[in-house]
């Protein structure tokens, strides 16, 4: 017997039924690119954590993608401290409401 396949949204938090599906993407998305920006100077945790003024637990958790505790501001606080540029646009919104993404550029 085959089992039904359902295409997924994009949005691994909304297929599961998150609050707020956009930000846990974007806050994803964010630390993913804190991360591969980390690995690319090869930082150890610990002097990762001194850069971006977090503790090396914060930087564990980054990588285990356990974002409970991080905000976007804080995210976005890591990415200035790592030498990289934030742009924020607010454009009109097709459809009943918003939403938020991230384009890395």
């Amino acid at each position: 017997m085959r089992g039904k396949i359902t295409r997924g949204s994009g949005n691994v938090f909304q297929d599961l039924g998150f609050d707020n599906p956009e930000e846990y993407q974007a806050k994803a998305e964010l630390a993913l690119h804190i991360i591969k920006i980390i690995e690319d100077r090869t930082l150890t945790q610990k002097e990762a954590a001194i850069v971006i003024g977090a503790t090396q637990p914060d930087i564990s958790k980054l990588k285990s993608g356990q974002l409970k505790g991080f905000t976007l501001d804080r995210l976005f606080s890591f990415l200035l401290r790592l030498n990289r540029n934030i742009q924020i646009r607010v454009t009109k919104a097709r459809g009943k409401s918003g939403k938020l993404e991230t384009v890395a550029a």
